[in-house]
């Protein structure tokens, strides 16, 4: 048996995605500038897809700009948003827990002379919304906080973020990376505060190589592309038409009976969690049930590095992430997210995500579990010896 438990780090394309990609690389191949037919009917994907996302946000399409994916959308976000801005002040505020690629372009901003405050987490990952308050200076221009944590699957507060900038400093830009959150929850920027959103589409069964950023029409950003003038000169480049069509798709195929959907994650991820809590091997990092995101459970297992016991699932056909990767000649974790939260280097060390999708079923988990149990006690007698 397989099973696939890495869904937080891509999805599988689902069939009507694939089919989608297909027509538009093989049929309605046109470059969407040309003015022929060819050029128009590749126009309309676009155009169509930018509906459904607008529809799904509640906001409008002209406020949807479709990236090469998360990475590209954090950037132009965060640099884009602090370039236009500087004038009005040169202070950001983000949290120590971000991906990648919010912290590194982060240190980017740092290099041209921004000051950015780095926001502490509690155990569960959880920012203070009392720091936020007081990091707020008449120097700040932005706040960029994770909707969803990719490691331990963390909610923010993001509505009361929303709000307390709002009251505290109106005109601060907030920004926030939903890869994670994205078709697992109803997500309406205007109402929860929010400027700017982040979303790839291999999250969401979409392909890869295709995202968006939400941009509000009120915020001032400065391209990062430049050339073609294709989305109004806010992002050049000859538009991805078989990606954004398979977005299109993969965001109106999640968000159809969306409810179910997300009453069925839940309980796979209740019934796993109440799995691992039986067996003294492991430790939870992720909070229970609706706490936390429907589709992510971090669990250490001291004693077994992740790293072996993610070769050693991989070998019975059960794919997971490391929670931790670590190299041979590192002694503390790489793990920013799991340092943070107050683990210690042995938890760290030992931590495996497993990552649910809509199309998990209990069989695989239940697969998962069982190898768990047999191969755990034996990797802990092994490292002993």
């Amino acid at each position: 048996m397989e099973a696939y438990l890495d869904n937080s780090a891509t999805t599988r394309c689902t069939e009507a995605v694939r089919d989608i990609v297909v027509r538009t690389m093989m049929e309605d191949y046109g470059n969407p500038s040309s003015k022929h037919n060819k050029g128009v009917e590749a126009e309309r994907y676009l155009k169509e897809s930018r509906e459904i996302i607008a529809r799904t946000l509640k906001v409008q399409e002209k406020e949807i700009y479709f990236t090469s994916g998360g990475t590209e959308s954090n950037n132009w976000a965060l640099i884009g948003a602090a370039m236009a801005n500087k004038r009005a002040g040169m202070h950001i505020i983000t949290t120590a827990v971000e991906h990648a690629a919010v912290l590194e372009p982060m240190q980017y901003l740092e290099e041209q002379g921004f000051r950015v405050t780095y926001l502490k987490t509690d155990r569960k990952g959880h920012i203070s919304l009392e720091e936020l308050s007081d990091a707020i200076t008449d120097e700040t221009i932005l706040v960029s906080v994770m909707y969803v944590n990719n490691e331990i699957g963390a909610l923010e507060p993001i509505e009361e973020i929303g709000k307390l900038i709002r009251q505290k400093k109106p005109d601060i830009i907030f920004h926030a990376d939903a890869i994670q959150a994205y078709g697992k929850y109803r997500i309406y920027p205007k109402r929860s505060g929010i400027d700017m959103l982040s979303v790839s589409a291999h999250k969401i069964h979409g392909p890869k190589g295709a995202g968006f950023l939400y941009v509000d029409s009120r915020v001032k950003i400065k391209p990062l592309i430049l050339g073609g003038g294709q989305q109004k000169g806010m992002r050049s480049g000859t538009d991805n038409v078989p990606g954004i069509a398979g977005l299109g798709a993969a965001a109106r195929e999640i968000y159809t009976d969306f409810d179910k959907k997300m009453a069925h994650l839940y309980e796979l991820k209740k019934y796993f969690t109440d799995e691992l809590k039986k067996m003294p091997e492991a430790s939870l990092n992720s909070e229970e049930g609706e706490a936390g995101a429907p589709h992510i459970v971090n669990a250490s297992f001291p004693g077994v590095r992740s790293e072996v016991l993610l070769h050693a699932l991989e070998e019975r056909g059960i794919y997971v992430s490391a929670g931790s990767a670590c190299s041979s000649n590192k002694k503390l974790p790489v793990s920013t997210v799991l340092r943070e939260i107050g683990l210690s280097s042995e938890m760290a060390e030992s931590a495996v995500r497993f990552s649910f999708s809509v199309h998990t079923t209990v069989e695989e988990l239940s697969y998962c579990l069982e190898q768990l149990r047999e191969i755990v006690p034996m990797l802990k007698r092994y490292a002993r010896h």
